[in-house]
C-alpha cells in the first residue's frame, strides 16, 4: 500500500503483533530511483522486523537488479507485485495487469529468483477479471519457479475494492500447490481471520486496509487464534498513546513538511470511529506544523476523557 505501509507504519505494526510488514511498492524502473519519495521507500533497516521488499515492474531484467540493489541495502525478502489495480500501475503492464501474461509471469519470476539469495515471494490477484480467472494458473507458475510464498488478494484486478473479497478462489489454489499460501481481503477482525483461514485453509492471513488506524488488530488476531477469547479493545488512553506516538515518528520520519501530511491520513483513520472524528479531521487537516498537530490531538483525548 504505496504511501501507507511505511517504515513508521510498519515498525508499529510489528510491535502490535504482525509476524511480517512487507514495504511499499517500489518501482523496478532505476530512473526513479532517485527521487525524494523513492529514496526513503530504499531505506531498509531492521525497526519494522525482518526485512520484506517489494517491488513491482515488468521488465524481467529489471526486477532481477530491483532485487540484487535491495538486497544490498538490506531486504531479506523481496516480494514481487502483481496485484496492484491501479490505472498507472497498469499501463506500464506492472502489478495485476501481468495476470494476462502468464508467459512473462514465468520470465519475471526465473529472472528475480536466480538474481538473488534471498526468499522471493509473490503477491497476486484472482486474475484479471471474472472471465479470466486464472489464479491458479499463476500460482503452479509461481511454485515451479522457486517462489517461496503467495499472496492472494480475493477480487480480480476489475473488481478493485468493491463488493466483497471471496474466498473460493484462495481455497481452490491452496489445493492446488504445495507452497504457503496467504489470504488477503477484507480481513477487518480476529472472527474474520479465523473464519478465512478455516474456510481456505491458508497457511497465513494477511491484513492490508483493516490495519488503517487499528494496527492493534494483529494482536486480537493472535489472541483469538491462539485461545478462542475475544481480546479487550484498547482503552481510549492507550489508543492515545499509540497514534500520537505513530505521528511523531512519521515527523521524524518524513520531517516537518512532509511528515505534517502524512499524518493527516493516518489521524483520519484512527478517529473515524469516534463521533467528534468528522469535525476533528476538518481542523486537523488545516494544521501546519508538527507541534500543532501534536497540541491538537492531546486536547482531542483530553475532551474525549
Amino acid at each position: 500500500m504505496a504511501g501507507i505501509t511505511d517504515q513508521p507504519f510498519r515498525q508499529l505494526c510489528c510491535q502490535m503483533g504482525a509476524g511480517l510488514a512487507v514495504s511499499e511498492m517500489i518501482s523496478s524502473n532505476p530512473k526513479v530511483w532517485n527521487t525524494e519519495k523513492s529514496k526513503r521507500r530504499m531505506l531498509h533497516g531492521d525497526k519494522a522486523g525482518i526485512c520484506s521488499v517489494q517491488i513491482a515492474g515488468s521488465d524481467p531484467q529489471e526486477l532481477a537488479y530491483a532485487a540484487q540493489v535491495n538486497v544490498d541495502n538490506g531486504a531479506q525478502i523481496i516480494d514481487i507485485n502483481m496485484g496492484c489495480p491501479a490505472k498507472k500501475v497498469n499501463k506500464k503492464l506492472a502489478g495485476s495487469a501481468l495476470l494476462k501474461e502468464p508467459v512473462l509471469v514465468e520470465q519475471i519470476v526465473k529472472s528475480v529468483v536466480t538474481s538473488v539469495d534471498v526468499p522471493v515471494t509473490l503477491k497476486i490477484r484472482t486474475g484479471w477479471c471474472e472471465d479470466t480467472r486464472n489464479g491458479i494458473e499463476i500460482a503452479k507458475i509461481a511454485e515451479h519457479n522457486g517462489i517461496q510464498s503467495l499472496v492472494v488478494h480475493g477480487r480480480t484486478r476489475n473488481d478493485f475494492y468493491k463488493g466483497n473479497a471471496e474466498y473460493d478462489t484462495i481455497k481452490a489454489i491452496k489445493k492446488a500447490v504445495t507452497i504457503p499460501v496467504v489470504a488477503n481481503g477484507d480481513i477487518t477482525s480476529a472472527k474474520k481471520a479465523q473464519q478465512v483461514l478455516n474456510y481456505t485453509g491458508a497457511d497465513a492471513i494477511m491484513i492490508g486496509r483493516g490495519a488503517q488506524g487499528r494496527p492493534w488488530i494483529f494482536r486480537e488476531i493472535n489472541h483469538f487464534l491462539a485461545t478462542g477469547q475475544q481480546l479487550t479493545p484498547p482503552s481510549m488512553e492507550e489508543v492515545r498513546s499509540i497514534l500520537i506516538e505513530h505521528v511523531k515518528e512519521l515527523h521524524k520520519f518524513y520531517g516537518d513538511f512532509m511528515g505534517v501530511r502524512f499524518a493527516r491520513k493516518h489521524v483520519s483513520w484512527y478517529v473515524q470511529q469516534h463521533e467528534q472524528g468528522k469535525q476533528f479531521r476538518s481542523i486537523f487537516n488545516a494544521l501546519e506544523s508538527d507541534q500543532d498537530q501534536l497540541d491538537a490531538l492531546a486536547r482531542y483525548f483530553d475532551n474525549l476523557t
